[in-house]
């Protein structure tokens, strides 16, 4: 780390690989996609999202952009913030869901499909539950934050200020949510992709390690999916419950807030756990 809370420079980052890393790997991701009928459906998603991380992944080989992605490990004090800080922008993002259903009905049937993605996920038993969270958490969590907060964030660092490259960054994780139902495409889950992107990308930057972010992003999706399996795929749409979601972004963020400022800041040399567990949070 150059400073505390930035992001290293690397004359391999051009700010220009961020946009074309994020199109080639949706490129694979949906040609690995036409796969499903051979592969099934936990196959599928976790080849489709290492296809999205190819372009990260590829470049890990090279040590200087593995150092400028956040490839370095923290404690495990850092680890265990991060898995709250998780828990607190699922609340958040859930409550702001709730707040857009209130001003804003999706798509016809985009609910039912959601649903029944989860449902078609439901474990029966321990494995089956370990390779659905496999596939619904775990792979987006790895190679999305690769992506998306590893070498799009270090690439636009490389040409914009730091807000502007969480901005930036987020927005192209936000793309990637774009959804298609019977009516066609939806930007109903872009809202919600980009808040929780700006949330991991501050933990990345806060830690100086991409391992935070990960764990967080794991913590987001694995709750979605518990909680969606406890809803009826079917059924008429819920009423809106603008004060539920209010109290759940309300809380969410104030809880995020919290735990954020006391993580610690990544220093010069931030590769070690032991630096970064003893750094005063600022």
């Amino acid at each position: 780390m150059d400073k505390a809370g930035s992001v290293p420079p690397s004359p391999l980052l051009h700010p220009v690989i961020a946009p074309v890393a994020v199109a080639l790997g949706l490129a694979a991701m949906l040609q690995t996609g036409r796969l499903a009928p051979a592969l099934g459906l936990r196959p599928t998603l976790i080849a489709c999202e290492l296809a999205l991380g190819l372009p990260a992944l590829a470049l890990l080989v090279v040590p200087a952009v593995r150092g400028a992605m956040g490839a370095r490990a923290v404690g495990g004090l850092t680890l265990l913030a991060a898995a709250v800080s998780g828990g607190a922008l699922w609340a958040a993002s859930l409550g702001l869901l709730e707040l857009q259903y209130t001003l804003w009905t999706p798509p016809p049937g985009y609910l039912q499909q959601f649903m029944g993605l989860h449902e078609a996920l439901r474990p029966h038993g321990p494995l089956d539950l370990a390779f659905s969270v496999a596939a619904i958490a775990l792979a987006p969590a790895v190679c999305e934050e690769l992506l998306f907060r590893g070498l799009a964030l270090a690439a636009l660092s490389s040409a914009v200020s730091r807000g502007s490259a969480v901005v930036l960054s987020s927005a192209l994780f936000a793309i990637i949510h774009l959804d298609f139902s019977g009516s066609g495409p939806t930007l109903y889950r872009v809202p919600f992709a980009m808040a929780v992107g700006v949330g991991f990308a501050l933990l990345r930057l806060r830690t100086g390690s991409l391992l935070p972010s990960m764990l967080a992003h794991a913590v987001v999706n694995t709750t979605t999916f518990l909680a969606a399996l406890q809803e009826q795929p079917t059924g008429p749409l819920p009423d809106p419950r603008p004060a539920l979601g209010a109290a759940l972004l309300l809380g969410g963020l104030a809880a995020f807030v919290a735990v954020f400022r006391h993580l610690p800041r990544a220093e010069s040399g931030a590769g070690n756990p032991a630096r970064l567990e003893t750094t005063p949070g600022r």
